[in-house]
């Protein structure tokens, strides 16, 4: 199993603990020097990946999807890594759909949330994280894109209330659309 944008390793150790072997890929050098995490660690570019095709059972990437510039090359890079069958699981943030919620969300996570982060760490930082959700396509393209990417089952689920987001999916075994009965008729016709 691959976790993107593995950080300081902290998916790494939750999937250690349910017996999962992970390894650790984050295109930052620092953080990868602060992972806390026995897993292996990798420094390489997630649309880049530097691993066979159709090699890994999984993939799984919190809080990343707003900082790549193209969400399609990377889809299309999980598609080639994730063997047939494997699964994925992509964690972000978003914005609630509950009125009510998305008001409250806006001030903790436009105005709290920087303050906090920049008393603990570099205040840039935590001002970019706000603005940062305006680079996610609607989750309705992210899902579609998905399926182009030959996953099936795509599935958006939000939790905590809606200020998350998690997308699913499986690797098709065959191409979406494709079923191994069209593609052996194919090969009788020639």
């Amino acid at each position: 199993m691959l976790d993107l944008a593995c950080g300081t390793g902290d998916f790494c150790r939750e999937l250690e603990a349910k017996g999962i072997r992970p390894i650790g890929i984050d295109f930052s050098f620092g953080m990868l020097a602060h992972a806390r995490t026995d897993s292996p660690l990798v420094q390489a570019d997630a649309c880049r990946l530097p691993v066979a095709s159709a090699s890994v059972d999984g993939v799984t990437c919190g809080f990343a999807l707003r900082n790549f510039v193209d969400l399609g090359d990377f889809f299309d890079e999980l598609s080639r890594v994730v063997r047939p069958g494997g699964r994925i699981a992509l964690l972000d943030a978003t914005t609630p759909p509950n009125p009510i919620l998305r008001a409250g969300h806006a001030v903790y996570f436009t105005k709290l949330v920087p303050k906090i982060g920049g008393l603990l760490s570099d205040p840039a930082a935590y001002r970019y994280l706000p603005k940062s959700l305006a680079y996610l396509p609607p989750p309705e393209k992210m899902l579609a894109r998905l399926g182009q990417a030959q996953f099936s089952g795509v599935q958006r689920h939000l939790l905590s209330g809606g200020i998350a987001q998690l997308f699913t999916a499986t690797r098709a075994v065959s191409p979406v659309g494709v079923t191994p009965e069209s593609t052996l008729s194919k090969k009788a016709v020639r």
